[in-house]
């Protein structure tokens, strides 16, 4: 456990893909999970409205190793106006016929990935009387120890699953040694402003990015 109201968890699985947005057709993943992937790893294991999880670290513990593959993807969804009517009562067809609207594209992958998530929660302004940061804190380890999970966790797409166990002692040691510049990584998505992108740079020390020091001496743009 890290220190205080922290987490120390070990995420690992077979595929994983955390998209540059930049890349407007294809699938393109950066060489390592962003902090929002974590962030919804730990939301998928324990959320509620009263905490709000934050990133401390991201440590990198298998070699970056890419897979090109091609993935048959849906072009869209069903429209909000037939979930509509559904909901009146009338007779529409709610499905999507996988002989239809298949578009084959193909994704630059990570392929057998393996991370250590450090984080903290912080209270909201949600938080009732009842919500104080011990309970919200040894419910989220009770999760973690027993593998629970709200809903199946994932590598930036579904199909990706994680698998994770919570870390009582020290993190695994990374792979890497010495310092690399991973260079503007997407940060996280602010939601109360028109999900609006936010980017960091992200510096890679010995394996591990320390995000908050990211941020703090590397700015978000």
């Amino acid at each position: 456990m890290a220190i205080g109201y922290g987490v120390r968890l070990k995420v690992w699985g077979d595929y994983a893909c955390f998209t540059r947005p930049e890349m407007k057709t294809e699938r393109v993943s950066y060489d390592v999970m962003t902090p929002s992937a974590a962030r919804g790893i730990l939301e998928a294991i324990y959320w509620k409205p009263a905490i709000r999880w934050k990133v401390d670290k991201i440590h990198v513990l298998n070699p970056i190793k890419f897979d090109n593959v091609r993935r048959n993807e849906r072009a869209g969804k069903i429209p909000a106006t037939k979930v509509m009517s559904a909901l009146r009562g009338k007779d529409v067809a709610l499905f999507q016929d996988s002989a239809q609207g298949a578009v084959q594209r193909a994704s630059l992958l990570l392929r057998d990935v393996c991370y250590g998530i450090e984080a903290h929660f912080e209270l909201t302004d949600q938080a009732g009387p009842d919500d104080t940061a011990e309970k919200h804190y040894n419910i989220a380890l009770r999760r973690m120890r027993k593998g629970q999970c709200f809903y199946q966790p994932y590598f930036g797409c579904r199909e990706f699953p994680v698998r994770f166990e919570l870390v009582e002692g020290e993190m695994p040691k990374s792979c890497y040694t010495g310092e690399k510049d991973l260079g503007f990584m997407l940060y996280d998505i602010d939601f109360d402003d028109g999900m609006k992108a936010i980017f960091y740079r992200a510096v890679m020390v010995d394996g591990v990015i320390d995000v908050q020091r990211c941020l703090e001496f590397g700015g978000v743009s």
